[in-house]
């Protein structure tokens, strides 16, 4: 089966151009805190800057990935799927500017609702076509498995922003409910939509390139992760000090999902060799970097099981910070780019690209080590991190005019010279 990007470049192009996007709204948000500016809304800002990650960065990667890998070109290549990106695409340009001047109001709910009906239309044709070419009954049954269950969280994901409207509409904006219903729609996007979408990429590549592994260690992990999922979503309302049976129903889930990644890390390890032998320069790198960035997402969210910890999460927001952005930047954005670059998709070999990868890890391992520091000194009752929200913003212009270098460098060529397009059988 060929796999070719040529009719999709420019949606490559637009789901990075989206990144961009959120790196500068990041960097404005970042300006805020140490110079609040006149007529902006730091709250509104923030509801961009999240939306336009979630569904103008990821979802787009994904979407693509998910049609380029697992359908034929005949297939991928419908007019549907152009639809359906193209006007995803406007749904999250309406909220990049309905946002920032109303927050959450009908104009904007609009939008994001136009978007979620949307990824429903791509559910229902993605499932359909890939019945078209048997992909259950081939060598990608187990990664389709996965792809299967990603979808179907990212549509159990929907119900938190689809309750939304009657939370606000009876008043309770601001209440445990409302903060509830976004914990909700979070959970099931990085730990449902993300997570299974990208094993699911993993273990495709692992077929294609005939890394013979073991389906029975395959599927326990895939049962482990996919049922503790639902109870795991537990973890995100311990903040509002539940009864005890939550906390203990919550750290099992917790438990098993930590038991379902650790098997899931032993096949990497088993593999590595002949897993690596595909990346090299920055795709190697960004890999390793998403697998540690995934694991150590898993001991902190298996941590926050326990009571003290849940608490001083919610206490000090700095870790809900670092958090998210652990999981969204250093686990699902670097294995998307990990991937796409050894596809031969996105290339890091130019000078401006190395470049601009070199800002954007560094940018984020920075910001990553300021949040967490400053919330660890504030736990300890140790003080602050000095000029906190300047180096903050500091290791923000890294993030942005990294990603900045990245998108540049990518509209020189489809596939340079040097990028590492392993033979298609």
């Amino acid at each position: 089966m060929a796999f070719s990007i040529h009719s999709k470049k420019v949606w490559l192009m637009a789901a990075l151009l989206q990144l961009v996007v959120v790196a500068f709204l990041g960097l404005g948000l970042r300006f805020m805190l140490l110079e609040p500016l006149a007529g902006l809304n730091f709250k509104y800002i923030l509801h961009a800057h999240s939306h336009a990650a979630l569904l103008g960065w990821l979802y787009s990667a994904v979407f693509v990935a998910l049609l380029l890998v697992f359908l034929p070109p005949e297939l991928s290549a419908k007019k549907t799927y152009t639809w359906q990106f193209w006007l995803s695409q406007g749904a999250v340009l309406g909220m990049l500017f309905t946002f920032p001047v109303q927050g959450y109001a009908a104009v904007s709910i609009a939008f994001s609702t136009a978007h979620i009906l949307l990824s429903y239309w791509f559910i229902y044709q993605f499932l359909k076509d890939a019945r078209t070419v048997h992909l259950p009954s081939t060598p990608y049954r187990l990664a389709f498995r996965f792809v299967k269950a990603a979808l179907f969280f990212l549509a159990l994901s929907s119900l938190g922003p689809w309750a939304m409207g009657p939370i606000m509409a009876t008043g309770q904006s601001g209440t445990n409910l409302y903060f509830n219903a976004i914990y909700f729609y979070l959970h099931f996007q990085y730990n449902g939509w993300f997570t299974f979408a990208g094993v699911g990429l993993l273990f495709w590549f692992l077929a294609r390139h005939e890394i013979m592994i073991s389906h029975k260690v395959g599927n326990t992990v895939f049962y482990l992760l996919f049922r503790a999922c639902f109870p795991a979503y537990l973890l995100s309302v311990l903040w509002i000090k539940p009864a005890a049976w939550v906390y203990w129903t919550a750290g099992v889930a917790g438990a098993v999902q930590l038991i379902g990644s650790g098997l899931l890390a032993r096949l990497i390890w088993l593999y590595r060799n002949q897993l690596l032998a595909f990346f090299r320069g920055w795709a190697k790198a960004l890999f390793l970097m998403s697998v540690a960035a995934l694991g150590l997402k898993m001991v902190l969210q298996m941590a926050t099981a326990f009571p003290y910890v849940a608490n001083l999460a919610y206490q000090l927001r700095y870790f809900i910070i670092g958090y998210l952005h652990l999981v969204l930047i250093g686990g699902v954005s670097f294995f998307l780019f990990s991937f796409f670059a050894q596809r031969g998709w996105w290339q890091f070999s130019t000078f401006l690209a190395k470049w601009g990868m070199g800002f954007f890890v560094f940018g984020f391992l920075s910001t990553e080590a300021l949040l967490f520091a400053q919330g660890t000194l504030l736990w300890l009752r140790l003080g602050a991190v000095p000029l906190y929200h300047l180096w903050l913003f500091l290791g923000s212009v890294f993030l942005a005019a990294g990603i900045l270098l990245i998108f540049m460098s990518q509209k020189a060529s489809l596939v340079p010279s040097g990028a590492i397009i392993p033979k298609e059988k």
